[in-house]
């Protein structure tokens, strides 16, 4: 029984299987993460993101937006891996009132180690399963997905003209 209209069987089966699947992708590539590193998956997006920003920072409110975190999270997020020693933060240089989650040298190492033990469980668990069109059309249909989510969430957060 279905209080909205539901999908067709084949669209249904779709769903799930991307569900289920997904859901088990992640949490075997955590798991092979925190056994190789003792990084979670949210620690390690955070290091690589702040390993690419020029001079590894980062502002917390643009960390939070490309993390697809609340600022809540990342609040925690960071203070757990600054103790750890990972990354600080800092007031921003141009705008006292903002902070930057900046990347530690131990953090780059962090990084630097986990990284070839966690492309080797993407690639076992993901990537050398599928084939060139394969990659190919998961891009596609994520970057279309994504592009649609991040424009309605833009167009729903910003405030209607008086």
């Amino acid at each position: 029984m279905s209080v909205t209209e539901s999908l067709d069987s084949t669209r249904e089966a779709a769903w799930r299987t991307y569900i289920e699947a997904s859901q088990r992708l992640y949490t075997q590539l955590e798991e092979d993460l925190r056994a190789d590193s003792e990084l979670s998956f949210a620690d390690y997006h955070v290091l690589v993101l702040l390993s690419e920003a020029p001079g590894q920072r980062l502002r917390m409110g643009e960390l939070a937006s490309r993390l697809i975190f609340s600022p809540s999270r990342l609040t925690y997020q960071v203070s757990s891996m600054q103790r750890r020693g990972l990354v600080s933060k800092e007031p921003c240089p141009d705008d006292r009132r903002g902070s930057e989650a900046v990347l530690t040298a131990a953090g780059l190492l962090a990084l630097r180690e986990a990284a070839p033990h966690h492309l080797a469980s993407v690639r076992t668990h993901l990537m050398d399963d599928l084939d060139d069109a394969e990659v190919a059309c998961l891009t596609r249909v994520f970057d279309r997905l994504g592009e649609r989510l991040r424009a309605s969430r833009a167009s729903s957060t910003t405030p209607a003209p008086r």
